[in-house]
């Protein structure tokens, strides 16, 4: 009788893997494989799936540009250039052309939009450029968020924000753009009906990542000089805490929403809270300097990007298990999930991407 329980069940199990949509990949099932290496004039600090046919790369002050793939075919479909005039949006007195330095991306969720944070601003009255050890009272320029119109690829607004502006994340109800400035300690809260800062939020040392739960009343921010992650009431902008380890960098929420997984980067090390329970998970050691983190669509596996060894990582949500470590190429910085491929997409700041299908 027992034997044939565990048949049984096996039988079950499997059936409920295997019927959950006709043709459906569970991830944490699959393996990863290298199909495409990108080079070009590119030093992607970001990658970023839109989630609806092309990929962004985020090419910081060294390529003064963002470029634009198409997500099934790898082409280069757009090279934007990060030069603007901000007298043109009524930000300075001054006529002539101004660049940034592209670091991270981040879709509108109606798609019309992909709005990037500049690391710093280059150009005439800016001459204090920002630096990865600094603070508020250090008096680095303060920068910009560019908005790209993506019927035509091109920047058609600005929002000024604090000092080395890093990731920006969009709310799932398009009411919000949450960015977060390492070196002014906040989190900028962007009305996109009122299109301007409505919101400062202290934040500590090196606020870096964002994640937003899909019903968009909470922000969860990674304080990366600390050791917590703020989570931000977004009705009210009150603010409590999770103790999630040193050095958190990156954040990810899983697709119900029930856990949290942040990569702590000095450790090397990916960990997980569960929000439902409010207790620590599972903490799994992936490489050296853990940097970005993406969840795959049916929230089984995680991929993360180890910059000092070089690799990335896939991690099994179930039990915090690597499943899979790959040599991808000298520092490893972006990583990106494109769900309608099921391919994971991986920034080498070295200057390339590559492309590993998980099907």
């Amino acid at each position: 009788m027992r034997m044939r329980l565990g048949i049984f069940l096996l039988t079950v199990s499997l059936t409920a893997v295997t019927t959950m949509a006709p043709g459906a990949v569970v991830a944490s099932q699959t393996t990863m494989k290298l199909i495409k290496t990108i080079n070009g004039n590119i030093s992607p600090k970001s990658v970023r799936s839109s989630e609806d046919g092309v990929v962004s790369a985020q090419n910081m002050m060294y390529r003064h540009s963002i470029t634009i793939y198409d997500a099934k075919t790898f082409a280069l479909l757009k090279t934007i250039p990060d030069s603007v005039s901000l007298k043109d949006f009524g930000y300075s007195t001054t006529a002539g052309i101004y660049k940034g330095a592209p670091v991270e991306g981040s879709f509108s969720p109606d798609g019309k939009y992909l709005y990037v944070t500049n690391y710093s601003m280059y150009g005439k009255g800016y001459n204090k450029e920002g630096h990865d050890t600094c603070s508020p009272a250090s008096g680095f320029d303060k920068s910009f968020v560019y908005r790209i119109n993506r019927s035509n690829y091109t920047i058609d607004a600005v929002y000024p924000v604090g000092s080395v502006p890093k990731v920006v994340e969009v709310t799932p109800d398009n009411k919000y753009i949450l960015v977060t400035d390492w070196c002014s300690y906040t989190l900028n809260v962007i009305s996109i009906a009122a299109q301007k800062v409505v919101k400062n939020i202290y934040i500590g040392a090196y606020p870096r990542g964002i994640t937003i739960s899909k019903d968009s009343t909470t922000a969860y921010v990674a304080e990366m000089g600390g050791n917590r992650i703020h989570v931000i009431n977004l009705n009210n902008f009150a603010v409590t805490y999770i103790p999630i380890g040193s050095n958190p960098r990156a954040i990810v929420l899983s697709p119900d929403n029930s856990m949290l997984y942040a990569t702590l980067n000095l450790s090397g090390r990916v960990t997980s809270w569960n929000l439902t329970k409010h207790k620590a998970g599972v903490t799994v050691k992936t490489g050296k300097a853990a940097r970005s983190l993406a969840i795959s669509s049916d929230g089984t596996s995680l991929f993360v990007v180890n910059f000092e060894s070089g690799t990335m990582s896939k991690v099994r949500t179930s039990d915090m298990k690597v499943l899979q470590t790959i040599s991808a190429c000298k520092d490893p910085i972006g990583v990106s999930y494109d769900s309608p491929t099921n391919n994971v997409w991986v920034a080498c700041y070295s200057g390339q991407i590559k492309v590993y299908s998980d099907n």
